[in-house]
């Protein structure tokens, strides 16, 4: 390899390496709101870019247009239509002509339209020009993804506004793989082990199982915030929420059959806003099913985690899971997976490694089949760690519980590569 293949190589690496730590810091950006954004993108580069930040979970609620063009064709788009609430501009307009050139732009744009200019002259004189004359940003090429949505966060993101809280959404590759299970311990191990106010939304309403998990009968619960979108806010949740432990709130499913629970895409979305806004932590116990709402919910999500049992069926459909979330959440993790019931006897099994090797993805926890344990936990309404805390698997959940909170780093073992730190029979 020559030196300046070398070069390039080297440089390109770097790109990469900042571009993946500032995608780290898309995690904890909020949502932006609702709001309308035209991007005019004279260069492929930035029109990926574009069309990238239109595909990430935190945009769902903006209503982006992508067009190629640079000032001029911005000019003569809105001089007979209004303006929306931000205007991004790539143009090649050096320090000169830049002010010229936007001139024909400033005469029809709105008072209240914000202009982020992407231009290609690193010049902190123009910089000051430009913020003076009341552009909202420059920005100098190459731009990533997370430059641009971080631009419009500082614009439309409130600095005061209250921290949003982490989502973690459970779902099973398959009916009957304990994801259930696996979602209620591990909110019971957040709240515990970290004194943190969590809330548990059980989101399958006709057979969910959280209330009897924690031998809880409420009257109320996700039904009537789910039904009731109108009234919901931090108030009416507070009215609805089950105490479980000192840090641990259920909202309950109703676990009936009286009605239909057919739901719109978003319908569960005002739950989810309200959720964040009230705790620091909200666990989801999505039912296995697959559908606009599931999809939403999923991809709306800070952190999946996906539950499935060593058999062909489960690989099949967490293989398709895994693929589907990837499209969906583009910008985000990988979901995790969690390999339950391993080691039931007489069933025929596909070997961990076996099982990870195609999905390629390996597992944050391998949780050993025990019928006396979890049946003894289900039938007198406590968890694994009430039941038998220096378990191996109550360590597991713990383990689990650090992991998906992002209170520990993943650690692969030496051997088999899997993760050396989950403690297993």
């Amino acid at each position: 390899m020559s030196t300046v293949d070398y070069e390039i190589k080297n440089t390109s690496e770097l790109r990469h390496a900042e571009e993946a730590m500032r995608m780290g810091e898309l995690e904890n950006m909020r949502p932006l709101p609702r709001i309308s954004v035209h991007a005019f993108c004279e260069s492929e580069g930035l029109q990926r870019v574009m069309e990238r930040c239109a595909n990430d979970r935190r945009m769902s609620k903006v209503s982006l247009r992508i067009t190629s063009g640079g000032t001029a064709a911005a000019a003569n788009m809105f001089s007979s239509t209004p303006t929306p609430n931000l205007i991004i501009i790539e143009t090649r307009a050096n320090s000169a002509s830049l002010l010229a050139e936007l001139a024909p732009l400033a005469a029809v744009c709105d008072p209240s339209t914000k202009v982020i200019i992407v231009g290609y002259y690193n010049d902190i004189g123009l910089y000051r020009d430009l913020i003076r004359n009341g552009i909202s940003e420059y920005m100098v090429q190459p731009v990533a993804m997370p430059d641009i949505m971080g631009a419009m966060a500082t614009i439309f993101v409130d600095p005061e506004a209250e921290p949003l809280g982490r989502s973690i959404a459970f779902i099973g590759a398959k009916g009957g793989v304990g994801a259930s299970t696996i979602a209620h311990n591990c909110a019971f191990g957040i709240s515990n082990l970290f004194s943190t106010e969590t809330i548990l939304a059980d989101l399958d309403l006709p057979y969910g199982t959280a209330n009897i998990d924690f031998d809880q009968d409420p009257a109320q619960g996700i039904a009537e915030a789910v039904f009731a979108p109108e009234r919901l806010d931090e108030v009416f949740l507070d009215r609805l929420l089950t105490k479980c432990s000192e840090h641990l709130s259920l909202l309950a499913a109703p676990s009936l059959l009286d009605r239909a629970y057919d739901f719109e895409g978003q319908a569960f979305q005002p739950v989810m806003d309200v959720l964040q806004r009230s705790a620091p932590v909200t666990v989801l116990d999505v039912p296995h099913a697959w559908s606009d709402w599931t999809r939403t919910v999923l991809s709306s999500a800070d952190e999946v985690v996906i539950c499935a049992v060593p058999d062909l069926a489960n690989l099949r459909n967490t293989k398709n899971m895994l693929d589907a979330l990837r499209k969906i959440r583009p910008n985000d993790k990988v979901p995790h997976l969690i390999l339950n019931q391993v080691g039931m006897p007489k069933r025929p099994e596909i070997s961990v490694s076996d099982f990870c090797e195609p999905l390629e993805v390996e597992p944050i926890a391998i949780i050993p089949f025990d019928i006396a344990l979890f049946g003894n936990a289900a039938n007198s309404g406590r968890m694994i760690s009430e039941v038998d805390p220096k378990s191996p698997t109550a360590e597991t959940f713990s383990q689990i519980s650090h992991i998906v909170t992002g209170r520990v780093a993943i650690k692969k073992s030496r051997k088999g590569g899997l993760l050396g730190l989950l403690k297993r029979k």
